[in-house]
């Protein structure tokens, strides 16, 4: 949501750097005020920016011409959480880039490898108008670096209140895609799955250490075929359950809550799974859960777009289809936490925005029809479903 750390169009950090000491003579609130700070993108931090943050200065990233085999320190162990988590992020990539290659027929990926001097980097990949595809972004990020008390306040809110001042050693790595394919009987998709740390350091005793997973899986169509919607979370729903029988009806609910559009009164889509800052089960058992939820990306999604990429359809559906785009871009940019906390620090522009489509409609006052098929995709947004 993907930079000198970038998850995705929607999942993604930034360390930013610090400006120039201060001189004496500044006064306290100087723009030239030592400050830094990580740009949470999505979901991985999600709370608003201090002043400190909004003086920051970005890191920049630096273009690399080859894909290291792993982004971690020489000395990283290979059965480190850290370690499994990227080659699971990176495994997730490659697996859903071959399959939306495959459904396209023609198109391929075009690959930004990227660096980030404060340590690690990250794989951006963005497919635009294909034969299916209106525009594919699927990106991982494995970032590490040192980020001051306000951010980490930021990352954990209330939960960090007695945190002591000092810098904070962190890690964070991700896996984000969003998908929009062309015809508006093929809805878009939405996926990101992460891992987070921060350390104690040894300059700052009493500093956390702290661990946490987050991510969703969620579906946005233009209109509904039930057999699909029910498909879907389904898949989704069989992931949970292999873990915990309370998992899916607790992350649908969450999914619902968080996709909403609080001016329009109703969710970005139908829903999924969606879960943040957990760290109350098994370490183990969460790795394990936030593999199967990515391994399920493409069993939950590509059937459905297979039976729909190639169906007939209207202008007048199309048109509707770019309206509820359109939707989608309100969220993005209004509500997800993520996407502004990025705008507002100043952060890669490009990464910031590929989870938004190349085309979107408004209409003044548009309603559809009572009872027609955009009434009931509309109906299901306002009012959400149990599908399975």
């Amino acid at each position: 949501m993907p930079p000198p750390a970038a998850l995705s169009a929607s999942s993604s950090f930034t360390l930013l750097s610090p400006p120039p000491s201060p001189k004496p003579k500044l006064p306290p609130f100087s723009p030239r005020k030592r400050s830094f700070a990580i740009t949470p993108r999505r979901h991985l931090l999600h709370s608003a920016p201090s002043s400190a943050v909004r003086c920051a200065v970005i890191e920049k990233e630096t273009p690399e011409a080859h894909r290291p085999d792993t982004f971690l320190r020489e000395n990283s162990s290979s059965s480190s959480v850290r370690y499994r988590f990227e080659k699971m992020i990176r495994d997730a990539q490659d697996t859903v880039c071959a399959a939306i290659e495959a459904a396209d027929g023609g198109a391929t990926f075009k690959e930004d490898v990227w660096s980030r001097p404060g340590g690690g980097g990250g794989i951006s990949r963005v497919l635009q108008d294909g034969a299916v595809w209106e525009k594919a972004g699927v990106n991982v990020s494995v970032v590490y670096g040192v980020m001051p008390p306000e951010a980490y306040r930021a990352a954990k809110g209330a939960a960090a209140a007695d945190h002591k001042p000092g810098p904070v050693p962190f890690f964070a790595a991700g896996v984000s895609s969003v998908l929009h394919p062309k015809n508006p009987f093929a809805p878009t998709l939405h996926f990101n799955y992460r891992y987070f740390e921060t350390d104690a350091p040894q300059d700052a005793p009493g500093a956390p250490r702290q661990w946490w997973f987050g991510g969703g899986t969620d579906l946005t169509p233009a209109y509904i075929f039930e057999e699909d919607v029910k498909h879907f979370h389904s898949v989704q729903k069989s992931a949970c359950d292999k873990f915990d029988p309370a998992f899916y009806p607790r992350f649908k609910k969450w999914c619902d809550d968080y996709f909403y559009i609080k001016h329009r009164d109703e969710r970005r889509g139908l829903g999924g799974i969606f879960f943040d800052d957990l760290n109350d089960y098994d370490q183990e058992m969460l790795l394990s859960f936030a593999t199967e939820c990515a391994n399920s990306v493409v069993p939950a999604y590509l059937p459905i777009i297979e039976k729909r990429k190639d169906l007939p359809f209207t202008d007048q559906q199309k048109e509707w289809q770019q309206l509820r785009r359109g939707r989608y871009v309100e969220f993005n940019l209004v509500y997800d936490r993520g996407t502004t906390f990025g705008l507002k620090t100043g952060g890669r522009i490009e990464s910031i925005l590929v989870s938004l489509p190349l085309t979107a409609r408004w209409e003044y006052d548009h309603k559809p029809e009572e009872g027609s098929e955009e009434w009931k995709l509309l109906d299901a947004c306002i009012n959400p479903k149990e599908w399975v």
